[in-house]
């Protein structure tokens, strides 16, 4: 279909996708979710072209994704994964969309998934009574193909298909240059020649030791917060920059400083590489329209939800908020 960045789409009705699926609920090695099927008949717009994503489960790099593309809006809300708060942005095949013209009449959505799609994919959600299996579970199945910082076309891809602009590819290329050249002179040269202590763009160190701090704000959706400054975050890290097991990367330190909404608390999530349900000791807190948006790690279409500690935000109080 050669998608596009704000291209208008219709998501194919339960009985046309249902065609395309094996007997596990997937095409390609990517599941259909439960998830997906209250937006059958639907039509929105192609926010991301998804040819690669970043492999959050092995660490391997860049995976090559074949004929998918991101849909504005389009989060998995859980609902058939135990109520998972991680909120992906959901992967769709070019089979399970049909491109169209805004003046073409759009036909009436079906109320409720066919009887026949939703117990394939209700089976397909769990591997077992304690693991679930969605898209992010299986990306390295349904993206089996690495894909190397050397390899050129991905940066034409992601300017003809409108998910960055020159500008923001060569940005993004240059980061990599920098990233592998800091991570050969670790290999090779001695510690005293290292360029900022070998530290990756984005130059995020922990400095708090073994033991982390923490600190309870008991934030609510929709009160005003201002992200602290990097400094203030990096207090907080041990040296594999954790704090109580979240992880807090160079992405999230573009950030520091700026000021946002609590969307939620976030109590539940599933681990990525065994489909187990994670529940949070300590709650984490996401943000209104902040996402990864991949600046430093290959333009990097998935989009992810940062989590954050509380230790990393500062409650603004009601007047300053009044005032913005």
């Amino acid at each position: 279909m050669n998608l596009r960045v704000g291209d208008l789409v219709e998501v194919r009705s339960e009985a046309e996708i249902l065609a395309t699926l094996d007997e596990r609920g997937e095409l390609e090695s990517l599941p259909f979710m439960p998830e997906m099927a209250r937006f059958c008949g639907r039509r929105m717009t192609v926010h991301k072209v998804a040819h690669k994503l970043c492999d959050t489960i092995s660490r391997s790099g860049m995976r090559r994704m074949e004929r998918a593309v991101h849909l504005t809006g389009a989060r998995c809300d859980g609902e058939a994964h135990g109520g998972c708060q991680t909120a992906c942005s959901l992967y769709w095949k070019e089979a399970w969309l049909r491109r169209v013209d805004p003046d073409e009449p759009q036909a009436t959505p079906e109320p409720e998934p066919e009887p026949a799609l939703l117990p394939l994919l209700l089976a397909g959600a769990r591997k077992d009574a304690d693991h679930y299996s969605c898209q992010a579970t299986e990306l390295l199945r349904a993206a089996p193909t690495c894909l190397p910082f050397r390899d050129l076309g991905q940066y034409v891809t992601d300017v003809r298909s409108g998910n960055a602009g020159v500008a923001s590819v060569v940005r993004t290329f240059l980061v990599g240059l920098f990233n592998r050249f800091q991570e050969l002179s670790k290999k090779v040269l001695p510690r005293r020649l290292w360029l900022r202590r070998g530290l990756r763009w984005g130059f995020v160190e922990g400095r708090a030791g073994r033991v982390t701090p923490t600190e309870k704000l008991d934030l609510k959706p929709g009160e005003l917060v201002r992200i602290r400054s990097k400094e203030e975050i990096l207090a907080t890290l041990n040296a594999d920059l954790l704090n109580r097991g979240l992880g807090f990367e160079e992405e999230m330190a573009r950030y520091c400083g700026r000021t946002a909404r609590v969307r939620a608390r976030v109590e539940r999530c599933l681990d990525e590489r065994t489909g187990r349900m994670l529940s949070m000791k300590s709650p984490c807190i996401v943000l209104d329209d902040l996402v990864c948006e991949g600046v430093y790690n290959a333009s990097c279409p998935r989009e992810f939800v940062p989590f954050w500690r509380e230790i990393w935000l500062e409650r603004v109080p009601p007047d300053d908020g009044a005032r913005r």
